[in-house]
């Protein structure tokens, strides 16, 4: 009998997981059982509890427990979550702050220091604009017991000068009354483990960072040749021990859910050539797949994301991107 296994997403689900979430696409041999939830609260349970046998993972958080000797989990190189991570970054407009390097010096509210956006954010920072961690004073909203770090014996990086925010306030309410001067990533989500709620992007005084988030991350794409990525899937290694075969047949399962998924986006698009709405020459574009899953085609965000939570201060060793990943689908 094939053994039943449990499957967390976040709740902002992607399109790509539809084929398995609504659609029932199975890996061969397994039963796959999906919950649904915010991200933060999956790798709190995983972190915590280990509660589901597959699940998103934060990347920067996986690396770390690694680097501690946690072998709970074995990495899949499934990778939905693609973002411009130092573009999300906001300010308050009367702080003094007009360009990346004026952030020297200033107040920076986080949900969470070993957060893998954070950790993006910072590498931007620094390798772009010779902004240090060390640079600005740190505020992290999320208390030990609802972090992640209080299951990965986090402790601020030698150098930094972090803060914790009373649990009787928030980055919101600090950002509104001028108490913080920036912020890495501003969520006010009410499922998630994060306290803040005010809708800061609606007040005058507060705008992103870079006010032209596509600019800028064309210019940072054509800069470092990343598209930062920070979930991967991760599967219970005493599950894979019994059960080697589970590691590729959940990776091709996800593959083809993807494959489905642009195929559909394809198909959408094609009238638009057929007509000449869209020249005929887009196609190419169109048929690339901007967002592969494996280990080779991401191996250079992997070097990259591995090198700055080691750089960073938040393992004692670099993390290889060989140890991240089941032996099997190293090659894909």
């Amino acid at each position: 009998m094939a053994k039943k296994l449990q499957l967390s997403f976040s709740s902002d689900r992607n399109p790509y997981l539809d084929p398995i979430l609504v659609g029932g696409m199975q890996p061969d041999g397994m039963d796959l059982q999906s919950t649904v939830m915010q991200s933060s609260r999956i790798f709190w349970y995983q972190l915590h509890e280990a509660r589901f046998d597959i699940s998103e993972m934060s990347i920067s958080s996986y690396l770390i427990s690694l680097a501690r000797g946690d072998d709970t989990w074995v990495g899949l190189p499934i990778f939905h979550s693609h973002h411009f991570f130092h573009t999300w970054s906001i300010i308050r407009t009367d702080a003094g702050i007009e360009r990346p390097e004026d952030l020297k010096g200033k107040r920076m509210g986080v949900m969470e220091y070993q957060m893998t956006a954070a950790v993006w954010m910072r590498g931007a920072l620094l390798h772009e604009f010779g902004v240090a961690p060390e640079d600005m004073e740190w505020w992290m909203e999320r208390t030990e017991q609802s972090s992640h770090g209080g299951a990965t014996g986090f402790k601020a990086p030698p150098g930094v000068k972090l803060n914790r925010i009373p649990e009787d306030t928030n980055i919101g309410v600090m950002m509104s009354e001028g108490q913080l001067d920036a912020a890495v990533f501003y969520h006010r989500d009410p499922a998630s483990v994060d306290r803040s709620r005010i809708d800061l992007m609606s007040r005058p005084d507060i705008r992103h960072l870079f006010p032209d988030a596509a600019t800028e991350s064309e210019r940072y794409y054509q800069s470092t040749g990343l598209h930062p990525v920070n979930h991967c899937i991760v599967v219970r290694r005493s599950l894979l021990e019994k059960h080697p075969w589970i590691a590729l047949n959940v990776f091709r399962t996800f593959r083809a859910a993807k494959d489905d998924v642009v195929a559909q986006g394809r198909q959408l698009m094609e009238p638009y050539f057929q007509t000449g709405a869209f020249p005929s020459d887009r196609r190419s574009a169109v048929a690339a797949d901007p967002l592969p899953y494996g280990v080779k085609a991401n191996q250079k965000l992997l070097e990259t994301v591995t090198q700055y939570v080691y750089e960073q201060g938040l393992t004692a060793r670099k993390v290889e991107v060989e140890e991240m990943f089941a032996p099997s689908t190293l090659g894909l």
